[in-house]
């Protein structure tokens, strides 16, 4: 079976424009603004093509703010400085995060392209097909917008084709787009439940979770109480709520439950559990455990990926998990079923000490985070100098390996493959960074129901996720115990970072960075605080925004102001 192609790259021809140097105008095929987009076929063709402009680069809001957050450091090897710096709010080079500045402004252009030319688009079914791909694109402008704006803070809002060299919009007038955006996304789109064969499109729902997202760190890092809209008017909490009150009741998501065997249904999430790795797995063999796959119906909103990697165009593979692997040359038969990757994002020993305090019996725990001592004894320290490994990895994203029993090799024994997906999906036989088709979860229904209970002040939600977990309810609502339950329920999911910004709690949490003890080339360490004066001081100086790239702010003439904190000799990481 082969994983289905959804995205198709496409670029038109644009105008010239002032723009230019964050868009992408070559030419790919034969079309351009005289005669694209004509037909649904057109318009689905272009909409492909937003879809795919989000998985051009790795350093995504994603992998920033899993570096940037408490519960990683920067690991990877001693020549990985950009890691060590983002993990340490620093710089290296002139566009550490020029990738997801170009990617998410070229999937912006194509969104205006699209809403500018939809209307020469006849040949629809009915009104609400139209509707519904038109508030897909709402839905993808508004979330590219949010990226940039909890990476970046005060951006550009550009909303045409033929917009001009422009300044930092306020920080007011791009929420309140977003907002709007999301709630035309609402409003378009079907109220059709959950259908894994639209997996990775988005959805009402997925609008309506990400408008709570956006309401909860709008008015919890800026101090507001509601979240404005671009022409009047505001979006309140009431109404945040009534939204993921209709996701949860009519959506069909839901959490994923073993109805067998309960105490698996954590560990089902995730590829580790998979049918290629269990069977020769130890631990997932014995407690029976099997993964629910792709799509599945708690996953509200994912980037998916393919089969189709190569090393012209690495988009097709899920590049985090290759990231976030074990270090090679670890990854092979003696650290089964973890694969081989770059090392990056080694798991702080005192999230695990903190877990353990707060829950002692919590499944969770190891069945998000791989313990290198127990685990994989055969693990090598220092491998390709790497450095920051703490003896944690997490094993939500990283690539998991599988063995072959139809194909021996030369000793007799089943293949070992880098990656489960070349039996699962056919992908040919490829290294690790072609390999990894998992999906990047951005929007998971254990994160509506906890978002919910944050926004009520309520157990419900909180007390259904730890049901999952085989947890005991919390009798009372605290916004302590929503943290805890967010921190461990949706570690290493690209949200702890902004959670601690919008409660206030990224300061204190990340210094105690400074307290870890690491390897680094196999040599017991400290983590180096004294680099800008430390976590909390960058902290401070930088609000948690990175710097926008050099090269943008150059070719704006002065129009383009860069960040507080950066572009001083302060801010500049020179390595351990």
């Amino acid at each position: 079976m082969k994983r289905i192609l959804l995205y198709i790259a496409i670029a038109v021809t644009v105008l010239p424009t002032s723009c230019n140097s964050f868009l992408d105008t070559e030419n790919y095929t034969e079309k351009d603004l005289t005669n694209f987009p004509e037909s649904v076929e057109d318009a689905n063709q272009l909409l492909a093509g937003i879809y795919s402009s989000m998985n051009v680069d790795v350093t995504s809001g994603f992998y920033l703010s899993e570096l940037a957050s408490d519960d990683r450091l920067g690991g990877g090897a001693q020549g990985d400085k950009f890691a060590h710096a983002i993990d340490r709010l620093m710089n290296v080079g002139t566009d550490m995060c020029g990738g997801l500045w170009a990617a998410r402004y070229r999937g912006i252009e194509r969104c205006n392209l699209l809403f500018e030319n939809i209307g020469r688009v006849t040949d629809w079914s009915s009104e609400a097909e139209k509707n519904q791909l038109v508030g897909e694109v709402y839905f993808l402008r508004a979330l590219f917008y949010f990226e940039l704006a909890q990476v970046y803070g005060q951006v550009p809002l550009v909303l045409t084709t033929a917009a001009d060299n422009l300044p930092k919009a306020s920080t007011d007038d791009i929420y309140a787009r977003i907002a709007s955006d999301l709630k035309e996304a609402i409003e378009k789109m079907n109220t059709e439940p959950y259908d894994p064969n639209r997996a990775g499109h988005a959805t009402r729902w997925a609008a309506e979770a990400l408008m709570a997202r956006v309401y909860l760190f709008y008015t919890g890092y800026y101090k507001k109480d509601s979240l404005p809209l671009a022409d009047s008017g505001t979006v309140s909490k009431s109404e945040v709520i009534t939204w993921l009150d209709e996701c949860i009741r009519n959506s069909g998501h839901d959490l994923v439950q073993d109805t067998e065997k309960p105490e698996n249904s954590f560990y089902n999430l995730w590829p580790y559990s998979n049918e290629y790795t269990a069977e020769d797995y130890a631990w997932a063999k014995e407690k029976g455990v099997k993964w629910v796959g792709d799509g599945n119906i708690e996953t509200v909103f994912a980037i998916r990926y393919n089969n189709l990697g190569n090393w012209d165009y690495t988009g097709y593979t899920n590049m985090h998990a290759t990231h976030f692997g074990l270090r090679t040359p670890n990854g092979n038969t003696s650290t089964f079923p973890f694969g081989e990757g770059y090392g990056i994002g080694p798991v702080n020993p005192q999230l695990i000490a903190d877990w353990q305090a707060a829950e002692p019996d919590d499944p969770r725990l190891w069945g998000s985070v791989i313990d290198i001592e127990n685990d994989i004894p055969a693990f090598e320290w220092g491998a390709d100098l790497a450095m920051e490994e703490t003896g944690y990895m997490q094993k939500k994203y990283l690539a998991i390996t599988a063995y072959d029993h139809n194909t021996l090799d030369d000793s007799g024994n089943p293949t070992f493959l880098t990656s489960y997906s070349h039996l699962m999906y056919g992908t040919p036989l490829a290294p690790v960074e072609l390999a990894c088709t998992q999906d990047l979860v951005l929007i998971r229904f254990a994160d509506v129901l906890l978002m919910h209970s944050e926004l009520t002040e309520t157990t419900d939600g909180i007390n259904r996720v730890r049901r999952r977990a085989g947890l005991n309810d919390i009798g009372a609502y605290s916004l302590e115990a929503l943290k805890l339950e967010r921190r461990f329920e949706l570690a290493f999911e690209g949200l702890r970072w902004n959670d601690l910004r919008r409660w206030g709690d990224a300061e204190t949490a990340i210094e105690r960075q400074s307290e870890v003890m690491v390897r680094n080339l196999g040599n017991d360490a400290v983590q180096n605080a004294s680099y800008g004066g430390g976590w909390a001081a960058r902290y401070r100086a930088t609000g948690g925004f990175f710097p926008i790239p050099d090269t943008q702010v150059t070719r704006s003439d002065g129009v383009l102001t860069q960040n507080e904190g950066w572009g001083t000799a302060a801010a500049e990481y020179m390595g351990w």
